[in-house]
């Protein structure tokens, strides 16, 4: 049956996104990804954007390559040609991902130029378009991951404008970044911060839409305040947070997917990543590759910035990097012993 506005075929199969991690440039690479996963088995991890152009012509081995504990794990691409966007969601597919999904949201000027990112939000058709061609040519479930708007194109009846195009394609599932990006004048950096965030556009969304699966993006930092917004919409996605404060993840489990399994301490996160961290070293890596996405382990607890200081800076003043981890893992377990208090006399 063909996909029309007034009945669109759902295809919603795939992972739960009642939380996912989102995709950021230089940040969630396969090293970070791994990382997570031993924090949080459950949590949707998403891989950086990669262009469609990078994946045809560049190093596949490099640009779809995962570890299988990573997964589940959703590729998200960069692009608008259908035709280029069709042959990457198939390539996902025999490479393994749980998913895929279209970047409708970076602002940055340098993927403007290419047609990619939020300046999409003005072009509906072009997107359904890309929607269509990645369905026709791959059994995944293709995502779309996208603002509330563009200067310009900022009202809410273009909003749904948009998303009902892209659902008539065939997608079920909107990632919603609650703000609006400013393609001229503000940075990538300031279009995270300054358009205020727009719960309020999200949820009616849903009421406008509640066939389908909304997930909300955008300022989250707060698991209580997340799981309030799961009462009306269908999941979070934390990118910063999930980043800079990553030991948040370690409750995601229990709260977010009824599993049962104790959370993982950080001093046992540190110790199953110390295998990875060898294997890499012994592929001739570089530890910081690794280390560089763990500093805030530690967050808010007593040592916290001597275990940022020794990655950051002695770790390059060493000629035995997994000497200095082994180290750093055994002087962190000394520093969060429980101590006995003495009593105090009344």
């Amino acid at each position: 049956m063909t996909a029309t506005p007034a009945n669109p075929v759902l295809r919603r199969p795939g992972p739960s996104r009642r939380f996912c991690v989102a995709p950021m440039m230089d940040w969630t690479d396969r090293h970070y990804r791994f990382f997570a996963r031993l924090i949080s088995q459950h949590a949707l991890l998403y891989t950086e954007m990669v262009t469609t152009g990078a994946v045809i012509h560049g190093d596949r081995s490099r640009f779809l390559g995962f570890n299988p504990a990573e997964q589940p794990l959703a590729l998200q691409l960069g692009g608008s040609n259908p035709g280029e966007l069709a042959t990457c969601a198939a390539l996902a597919e025999d490479a393994g991902f749980a998913e895929v999904n279209l970047n409708v949201g970076c602002p940055s000027d340098r993927v403007q130029n290419n047609m990619i990112g939020a300046c999409l939000m003005a072009h509906p058709a072009l997107v359904a378009q890309g929607v269509n061609a990645m369905h026709e040519t791959c059994g995944l479930p293709v995502t779309v991951k996208h603002r509330i708007g563009i200067n310009g194109h900022d009202s809410y009846a273009q909003l749904c404008d948009f998303v009902g195009q892209v659902h008539a394609a065939g997608c079920d599932t909107f990632i919603v970044h609650a703000r609006i990006a400013i393609l001229e004048g503000l940075s990538p950096k300031e279009n995270r911060d300054i358009p205020p965030l727009r719960y309020d556009v999200v949820q009616q969304l849903k009421a406008d839409f509640p066939q389908l699966e909304i997930i909300l993006n955008g300022g989250l930092t707060d698991l209580d305040v997340m799981q309030e917004h799961l009462a009306t919409l269908d999941g979070v996605m934390v990118g910063r947070e999930a980043y800079h404060n990553p030991y948040l993840m370690a409750d995601v489990d229990r709260r977010f997917f009824a599993d049962p399994t104790p959370r993982p301490s950080r001093i046992e996160v540190l110790q199953a990543l110390r295998p990875y961290i060898a294997a890499h070293l012994a592929n001739g890596g570089a530890m910081n590759h690794v280390t560089r996405h763990i500093l805030g382990l530690f967050q808010g607890l007593p040592g916290a910035r001597h275990f940022r200081r020794q990655l950051s800076s002695a770790l390059h003043r060493t000629d035995d990097p997994l000497g200095l981890y082994d180290e750093l893992l055994a002087d962190m377990m000394r520093r969060l012993e429980p101590r006995d208090c003495p009593v105090q006399q009344a």
